[in-house]
C-alpha cells in the first residue's frame, strides 16, 4: 500500500520516477505448479518501464518503442515499429504511464467494471506469436496500473500483480 502511495505521489507531482514490487507468477500447462517470484517496477516518464524479477535474472523492459524481455539470463529484443504485436502495447503503456487516455485501435478492447478499467489488446497477423494477448488492469480513478498478464500459447501466461 505504501508504494501505491509514494507511485500515487510522483504521478500527482509529476515526478518522472516512480518504483513499486511486483509479484510475478508463470504458468505453464505442462508444469504442475506454477512458477511465482517477487520483483520491482521502475516506471519513469514518459515511456520506460522496467519489472524485475529473480534478481534481475528475468526483466520486461519497454524503452520507448524498444522491448527487451530477459527470461533466465537470454535476451529477446523487438521494436514496436517493426513487431505489430508490440504497437498497440507500447502506445498503450507509453498512455497510462503518463495518465493520458489510451488511444483507439482496432485490437484493443476496454471495459471498465468494479472500479478498473480492463484493456486487452489481441495483436493480429502472424500465427506463431510469442503472445496471443495482453491484458492491463488499471485502478479506473487514480489510473495505477494493477496487474499486466501476458498470455501465451497453449494455455500458458505470464502475470504481473503490481502492489
Amino acid at each position: 500500500m505504501k508504494h501505491i502511495i509514494v507511485f500515487l505521489l510522483c504521478m500527482l507531482a509529476g515526478i518522472a520516477n516512480a518504483q513499486t514490487s511486483v509479484v510475478k507468477t508463470t504458468h505453464t500447462k505442462a508444469v504442475k505448479t506454477d512458477v511465482v517470484s517477487k520483483g520491482t517496477v521502475t516506471i519513469r516518464k514518459p515511456d520506460y518501464i522496467c519489472i524485475s524479477t529473480d534478481g534481475g535474472k528475468d526483466q520486461l523492459v519497454m524503452d520507448g518503442t524498444a522491448f527487451t524481455m530477459t527470461m533466465k539470463g537470454k535476451d529477446h529484443k523487438t521494436d514496436s515499429r517493426k513487431n505489430p504485436q508490440f504497437a498497440t502495447f507500447q502506445s498503450v503503456l507509453t498512455a497510462v504511464i503518463n495518465g493520458q487516455p489510451v488511444p483507439q485501435s482496432a485490437d484493443l478492447t476496454v471495459t471498465t467494471a468494479g472500479g478498473q478499467q480492463t484493456l486487452t489488446i489481441t495483436p493480429e497477423g502472424k500465427k506463431r506469436q510469442l503472445f496471443t494477448s495482453f491484458v492491463l488492469v488499471v485502478d479506473s480513478k487514480t489510473k495505477v496500473m494493477k496487474s499486466l498478464r501476458m498470455n501465451g500459447r497453449k494455455d500458458s501466461y505470464t502475470e504481473y500483480v503490481f502492489k
